[in-house]
Order: structure tokens, then sequence, then C-alpha cells
């Protein structure tokens, strides 16, 4: 099973991570991460996994005179982009529960598939704070 997840680099060179890819996908095409050229998010591979990879030109060439491929592109970056706009509005409307609840809602298998300290980033929490989020559930729990 592929899973990779996407961080960003602030500039103390510290990863956020943006993005997780778990099971057959597709990761969106390069024009989704790239400008001028450079890439904007590093793709880590976390686990065994078989990757298959397209030039973006050829690609691009398809989509050109292909309405199948053409469809099935935008479909991903269309995809790609709900998934950008859904966490954005995580991030900006709840709080740091609601985020968790949010997440293991969006992503019912990743809680297991990454480390904490990657969820917490993608969630603009601490790993602290994570951690503290599901113990309080846990003590709700046993309530």
């Amino acid at each position: 099973m592929f899973v990779a997840l996407h961080q960003i680099s602030d500039p103390e060179g510290r990863g956020v991570c943006v993005s997780f890819n778990a099971g057959p996908c597709v990761v969106a095409p390069n024009v989704a991460r790239t400008r001028n050229g450079t890439s904007l998010v590093s793709i880590d591979v976390v686990a065994d996994a078989l990757v298959a990879q397209m030039d973006s030109r050829a690609l691009t060439e398809l989509m050109l005179v292909s309405e199948p491929i053409r469809e099935w592109a935008n479909g991903i970056l269309q995809q790609e982009l709900a998934r950008k706009a859904d966490r954005e509005w995580c991030l900006a409307a709840l709080g740091g529960a609601d985020r968790l609840a949010w997440f293991r809602e969006n992503f019912p298998r990743h809680e297991g598939l990454f480390g904490h300290y990657l969820i917490a980033s993608f969630l603009g929490v601490t790993p602290v704070t994570l951690s503290r989020l599901r113990g309080a559930e846990r003590d709700t729990a046993l309530d």
C-alpha cells in the first residue's frame, strides 16, 4: 500500500505536514506542487510502495488530445483542491478537539498509519496538544 506525506519546510527547515496519501491513489500532478519549475512540497513515502510516474509534459500532451484523460486529470486536480480547501476550513474554523474529530472522520485509517507528530503538524497543533486531546478523550470514555 502506498503511504506518503507531503511536507513544506518552514524558514528554519522544520517540516510542516500539509497532506497525506494512503492506499492505491494518484498524487496530484506537479502543476499543483511546483512554481517556476521548483517543487514547493516534498513527498516522503513512509512504507514500501510501488510507484509509477509520468512526465508532466507527456501528460499535458495526452490531455490535449484525449478527452477521457483530460477529464481524469482535471478530476484529480479538483479532488486536490477540495482536500486543500477542507483542511484550510478546518484550521480556520475549528478548535483542537474538533480538528481531531474532523481528521478522524475524513481520514479514518491515517491515525494508525502516520506518526502522531505528523498528524499534529497537519492539524496545526503541537504533538503535546494532540497527546492531551487524545488523553482527554480516553478520560471521558472512562467516566
